[in-house]
């Protein structure tokens, strides 16, 4: 019986050991406290893209009673706009927040995940990459490289952009150098044009220099704070290229799991909410912008003829299909992203597309 309650004894005290090192473990991680960088491919402060990753930091700071804090800098602060990838792969940053078909050469796959041609609208694409198995595979592929993506904010379908000559027909776009980035670059260069990648800061002077012919960038209630009314006439819709880009928070893997559950958590969340956040703000600002652009500043609004944006699509769809025959990795994230455009488009036939139809006539 001695040695019986010996054990016991012995087993009751390593257990609340056991319990008093984890209890003081759990402590030590809720007092312990973080100082991050995140980098982003915008300018600071920049209304909506730039401000997004601002309202994740405040938002991860209040949450974390002041655990975390987050120093946001804008594009060329510390890295270039389109270094913002690498600056997260290698550590030298914590986190970014940017655009995936910026990293084309790096992770193709990655442009499904921002937008490609005639895909997902910004609620598609939203409920592809949380309910639909988005988000495991972008993870998988951004896995070696030592990130981990989260989510982090859609502008709604943008414009086309904006032009100084006419779109009439195909024979108006040969020729023509534009900043279009991703596959929607790729749509215009079979089409006969060149495309351009530029970040967002040195497009109003390209376009008033005559670098570049024609600029895509977001929609009227972005392109009004760049002043692009001011170097280009006309201003072309729909934004065929990119109907609901998704932007991404960038943490790199090692800073992620050194984060106790509780901060990741409240990064997860955080984020989420602006990721909802931005699609509000762009929704509910873009019509103004446009007004104003067109009423006060005398922009000439048009729609690209029928006939060019078919051609467009017939070009899209031969590049996306060629690219999944020559990429394992882009045909596993093709599929998904077709199968569930195909589901989800429709339902919409008989819900939201109809629904809209009808409102409208």
């Amino acid at each position: 019986m001695k040695k019986i309650t010996l054990i016991f004894s012995i087993i009751f005290l390593v257990g609340c050991s056991g319990q008093s090192e984890n209890i003081d473990s759990q402590s030590i991680d809720k007092n312990e406290t973080f100082n991050w960088r995140l980098v982003t491919s915008w300018p600071k402060n920049y209304p909506g893209l730039g401000m997004a990753p601002e309202r994740i930091a405040d938002l991860v700071e209040e949450m974390s009673d002041g655990q975390m804090k987050i120093t946001v800098y804008g594009a060329e602060e510390q890295v270039p706009a389109f270094g913002v990838f690498d600056a997260v792969s290698s550590g030298s940053h914590q986190m970014g927040h940017s655009g995936g078909y910026f990293w084309k050469g790096k992770v193709p796959a990655a442009q499904f995940f921002t937008s490609v041609p005639f895909g997902l609208t910004a609620d598609e694409i939203n409920a592809w990459v949380n309910r639909g198995g988005g988000l495991e595979l972008w993870r998988e592929i951004y896995a070696p490289f030592n990130i981990y993506p989260i989510p982090a904010g859609n502008t709604g379908t943008q414009m086309f952009g904006w032009f100084n000559k006419e779109i009439n027909s195909l024979e108006d776009v040969k020729g023509l150098k534009m900043r279009i980035p991703g596959i929607g670059g790729e749509v215009l260069k079979e089409a006969g044009g060149i495309p351009v990648t530029l970040p967002g800061g040195e497009l109003f002077t390209a376009l008033q220099t005559g670098v570049i012919d024609a600029t895509e960038w977001v929609g009227p209630y972005n392109d009004l704070t760049f002043g692009f009314h001011q170097a280009a006439k006309y201003y072309y819709y729909p934004g065929w290229h990119e109907p609901g880009p998704m932007l991404e928070l960038l943490i790199n893997i090692d800073a992620w799991n050194s984060l106790p559950n509780h901060l990741q958590v409240i990064i997860e969340t955080a984020t989420k909410a602006v990721n909802q956040d931005m699609l509000d703000e762009y929704l509910a600002k873009n019509n103004q912008a446009l007004t104003e652009l067109v009423e006060v500043h005398g922009v000439e609004l048009r729609r690209l003829p029928d006939d060019v944006i078919e051609e467009f699509r017939e070009i899209s769809n031969k590049i996306l299909d060629d690219l999944a025959k020559e990429d394992e990795t882009i045909a596993k994230v093709y599929e998904s992203y077709l199968n569930f455009k195909n589901n989800v488009s429709a339902y919409h036939e008989i819900s939201e597309d109809a629904f809209v139809e009808s409102r409208n006539k």
